[in-house]
């Protein structure tokens, strides 16, 4: 039972990275997965910069998907995410627990 609870979890932690990585490229973002070079007593996660103009994040290939999730988080952190939609369990990511309601009409 608790290998199959860590496939589900495991399972789900990749459809965020995957919904996270499809709302980065959205927001002029190019995401890219790649075998990040470590040396002894040096621990590389990924992350966020600008290239050439061009914003990009990049993640480790060899990191979990918690991992991954970790890095998309904290980039996709910066940006403007009130017109984005983000899945529940996504918003809790950002601790945003109900949607935007900016625009709601008021009785005057």
């Amino acid at each position: 039972m608790a290998t199959q609870q860590r496939r589900h979890s495991a399972a789900r932690f990749r459809a965020l990275v995957e919904e996270l990585r499809a709302i980065a490229e959205r927001l002029g973002y190019t995401v890219r997965e790649e075998k990040l070079l470590r040396e002894v007593g040096y621990h590389v996660r990924g992350g966020g910069c600008l290239v050439r103009g061009t914003k990009m994040i990049f993640l480790d290939r060899d990191a979990s998907p918690e991992a991954q999730l970790d890095v998309l988080v904290e980039v996709l952190r910066t940006e403007p995410l009130d017109d984005v939609f983000l899945s529940p369990p996504a918003r809790e990511l950002f601790g945003r627990s109900v949607p935007s309601t900016s625009g709601a009409s008021t009785d005057a």
